[in-house]
């Protein structure tokens, strides 16, 4: 074993420089600023700061790492709210990759001491360093309150070579081969690597792999006829507003569209009638007469009430039949619209908590709606970064997506673009097209391959009316589902325990180099 393998590469004071830099690179690589290199850039540094550290170390450059990366990244979320919301997130997510730092510099512990294979270091190392940096990308994703899975290292690929592997490992598995990679390469340094050139095979295998094999194909299966509409009204939490102003702006945007022949459905944004057509009659006699004038059933979303409890309900519906299906969004987001365990953070931050009046209910209905011969899934705003919806859709049989968002609470951030890149990156992982509308935009039709094929700019009032490819057939990724997470997380969690139980038998071999070394963490 090299006996330096142990060692910082950095001085502690460097490792937070090299991860505070890191976290920047980072974000930067993320939609905005879209260059996609820099995630890798980010990557590297982050590992880099934590090779060698003590766990207390590792947590402090974690930690760093993590709130110089979210503290820009979900910046949007103190856009009207101030910065008490951005900074709880900010901190929540940074301990969860400091824990994440830990574990990682753990495995750059034990595993050199573990065996003194140059292949352990080259292939096994790596690999494990990726499986860690997943696991924290799970638990963010999970924990608390259902978790926020904004960030994951995948979603800054969404305009790179590297954005087919969603198709064949889902989000988690592209995270996974791009630290593998990063990982990798710094191994190969480290072991002076271009002094044997053989030794660079298995960096540059999967670098091939990555980037060359094309996204899994799925299967033709005719066109839908989509009519989506921004209505850029007043649909912002704050924004100045009388009832049926929103719908108002979506009829107006709907108007020149109105004679366009063969339209198979209408889709609205999330929020697109701020009127229940289910508790007003007048309004239900708009969408009929607007069912009617298209011959097409429509796609509307809006807040119902039932049994006293408020949803974020998605309804299809169709003239003289009313709403004959409804989906009610899956994960309402936490503090936004409804508040987790209220008494306890209201006593908190009373000011705050107080404006979030009206507690969203999760939905249990089916994210699919049968529009004649053709399914189309569903996700509502946020509900677009959850694994669980989009793979429930394709197993129900949907053949393209329609995703129904608000942003016009975060105009002029970078949020509007990162849920985007995620509605990209779904279409190639489920090798089906998907029509992201958004109230206020950007609003987008985007085919199985990731490709923007029609667009709204922001804050404009406008229509779509595109002929979208259907598609039949499942992806791996879909397949494969939540095993992948689960081999990810169980696999590196497991063989970061093994080394570490074969490291310490090692260091108590007396005729084991690894005896006399201290740890230099």
């Amino acid at each position: 074993m090299p006996e330096k393998s142990h060692r910082p590469l950095l001085p502690l004071w460097g490792g937070v420089l090299a991860a505070a830099a890191g976290g920047f690179a980072y974000d930067l690589g993320f939609p905005g600023a879209s260059i996609w290199p820099l995630a890798f850039a980010g990557i590297a540094l982050a590992l880099i700061s934590l090779i060698g550290r003590s766990s207390w170390g590792a947590a402090l450059v974690g930690l760093v790492f993590g709130l110089s990366f979210y503290l820009l990244q979900v910046s949007w979320t103190s856009l009207y709210l101030g910065p008490v919301p951005w900074l709880a997130l900010s901190t929540l997510e940074s301990l969860f990759v400091a824990g994440g730092g830990v574990l990682i510099a753990l495995a750059y512990r034990w595993l050199p001491r573990s065996s003194d294979s140059q292949w352990v270091r080259l292939i096994a190392l790596p690999l494990i360093v990726a499986g860690l940096w997943c696991v924290r990308e799970f638990a963010t994703g999970s924990i608390p309150y259902g978790g926020f899975p904004w960030g994951r290292a995948a979603l800054s690929q969404s305009e790179s070579p590297f954005a087919q592997v969603v198709s064949w490992a889902g989000s988690t598995g592209l995270s996974f081969v791009m630290v593998a990679l990063v990982a990798g390469v710094i191994e190969w340094v480290r072991l002076s690597g271009w002094r044997r050139p053989f030794t660079v095979l298995p960096v540059t295998g999967l670098l091939v792999v990555a980037m060359l094999v094309p996204a899994w194909q799925t299967a033709p299966a005719g066109e839908l006829r989509v009519a989506s509409v921004q209505g850029n009204g007043p649909t912002g939490y704050f924004d100045e507003r009388e009832p049926g102003d929103v719908l108002a702006a979506q009829l107006a945007a709907t108007e020149p569209i109105l004679d366009e022949s063969g339209i198979d459905v209408l889709l609205w944004p999330e929020g697109g009638s701020d009127i229940d057509p289910t508790r007003s009659e007048a309004v239900a006699r708009t969408f009929d007469r607007l069912s009617e004038q298209l011959d097409a059933p429509l796609v509307l979303n809006t807040v119902t009430t039932r049994d006293d409890e408020f949803f974020n309900t998605s309804m299809l519906w169709r003239a003289e039949e009313g709403a004959v299906d409804t989906y009610d969004k899956r994960h309402p987001v936490p503090f936004g619209e409804y508040i987790p365990d209220r008494d306890f953070w209201y006593s908190l931050a009373p000011d705050l908590i107080g404006l979030v009046q009206r507690e969203y209910t999760p939905g249990t209905n089916a994210p699919v709606f049968e529009l004649g011969d053709a399914v189309t899934g569903l996700a509502i705003c946020f509900d677009v970064i959850y694994d669980d919806v989009i793979w429930e859709a394709a197993h129900d049989g949907a053949q393209l997506y329609m995703f129904q968002t608000n942003n016009a609470d975060f105009r002029g951030t970078d949020e509007n673009l990162q849920q985007l890149a995620i509605a990209r990156l779904r279409a190639i992982e489920t090798g089906r097209s998907v029509v992201n509308i958004s109230t206020v935009g950007t609003s987008q039709v985007i085919d199985p391959a990731g490709r923007t094929i029609e667009a709204l700019p922001s804050d404009v009032r406008g229509a779509m009316v595109t002929d979208v490819e259907l598609r039949d057939g499942l992806t791996p990724a879909v397949v494969l589902g939540p095993s992948v997470p689960f081999i990810v997380v169980i696999g590196s969690l497991a063989a970061l325990i093994s080394a570490g139980i074969i490291a310490r038998r090692r260091s108590r071999d007396p005729r084991d180099d690894a005896a006399v070394e201290t740890d230099a963490g």
